[in-house]
């Protein structure tokens, strides 16, 4: 359900000038860790320049948009407020999108983001920070205090959060994002991350035919893996707690758009193919992403995901693979071959004899299909 951001409470209308003494205060000094270059005009600073080539720092700064004004409304709130927090307590310097110049060609650009989304919910609300330990840990943390809907974006991750309480690091050329969904009903909450999955493989094409590009043949390896020409190239995390009989889901992906390490990019593959005149932009993507969720989540919501199930199984890399996996007794193995998805969104295979079965991991092995344990289906 989208949170009313009319109600939110906030004293401050968008109607007022922009509060440059609030920015002021947020800078000690023109050399503030976090901010490498400001511009003073009467000794009040009227922009920040940004740059994701930063140094460790005991500060993080987050520049907030809003597409509406009622998200505009919002990001001064959280600002003025000084409503978003860290898990680790370390501060947080909050400006607004109309405050910042970047200088820097390798930064998020909002502008050009914004301009190309066109969702009535997801998307609308950006955080975006040059250099960020984990947007995942931001929109978590912060669950509350968000519009559902409400992406943080970094251009350079240094804890980004992965399954089995992995870390990983996350260099520039990476599009990094997480965002935030609510749902009610916990048969359906397993299945968003295969509606995440599918929206990223169809906006990156959606992208690609848009600009006369070939189509990448990215595809999905269950649960949340995207891989391309046979390398990984992005991977989703989706997270969840319950509260007040709702389930608060924070989605996080992770995607090589044009760093080939340490696998390839989707941008190196579109040049080997001889594309050079276009190259993907992680903005681009990042609203396509959105546009392509907000249209399937609905469906997800109101048709259940046999809606999507042939366009996702046309996308993943699994039917009719055969794999060698442990009975329930963890001693004997079995050879199956997946069929597809079980409606609790565990892998269905079907053994030699014919017998149905739901695949589920051993929660050990850091590849999924070398640690399935089979469980008979009644």
């Amino acid at each position: 359900m989208l949170r009313n951001l009319t109600n939110f409470p906030c004293s401050l209308s968008l109607q007022n000038p922009l509060s440059f003494l609030s920015l002021q205060k947020l800078i000690s000094t023109p050399n503030h860790p976090s901010l490498s270059a400001i511009k003073f005009y009467n000794k009040v600073p009227i922009f920040v320049a940004i740059s994701a080539e930063m140094e460790p720092q005991s500060s993080t700064t987050l520049v907030l948009c809003g597409k509406s004004n009622a998200e505009k409304q919002l990001a001064w709130c959280l600002k003025t407020n000084n409503t978003l927090k860290l898990p680790d307590t370390s501060q947080v310097n909050v400006v607004l999108h109309p405050e910042v110049e970047n200088k820097d060609e390798d930064v998020f650009r909002i502008d050009s983001y914004m301009n190309s989304l066109s969702t009535c919910r997801f998307g609308k609300l950006i955080m975006y920070s040059p250099r960020l330990a984990s947007t995942h840990d931001v929109v978590s943390h912060n669950f509350c205090e968000l519009p559902i809907g409400a992406v943080c974006v970094a251009d350079v991750q240094f804890k980004g959060r992965g399954r089995s309480k992995n870390v990983w690091e996350s260099p520039k050329g990476c599009l990094l994002f997480s965002f935030t969904i609510q749902m009610e009903d916990g048969l359906v909450v397993p299945l968003v991350q295969y509606v995440v999955s599918l929206a990223m493989t169809e906006a990156i094409n959606h992208v690609c035919r848009r600009n006369g590009m070939p189509p990448l043949d990215v595809r999905i390896k269950w649960p949340n893996d995207l891989y391309l020409d046979g390398l990984k190239v992005g991977g989703i995390l989706c997270t969840s707690t319950y509260k007040s009989k709702k389930f608060n889901v924070s989605a996080g992906i992770g995607l090589n758009v044009s760093n080939e390490k340490p696998t390839t990019c989707l941008n190196a593959v579109l040049q080997r193919m001889g594309c050079v005149a276009h190259l993907l932009q992680r903005e681009g993507i990042l609203a396509a992403f959105f546009n392509k969720f907000e249209s399937f989540y609905d469906i997800l919501s109101n048709q259940g995901f046999p809606a999507l199930e042939e366009l996702y199984y046309k996308t993943w890399l699994h039917s009719g693979q055969r794999v060698i996996v442990q009975n329930e007794d963890q001693v004997s193995e079995t050879v199956v071959t997946i069929q597809g998805l079980t409606t609790s969104g565990f892998l269905l295979a079907a053994t030699e004899d014919g017998q149905t079965c739901e695949l589920h991991p051993d929660g050990n092995s850091f590849d999924f299909f070398k640690g399935l344990i089979r469980r008979k289906l009644a």
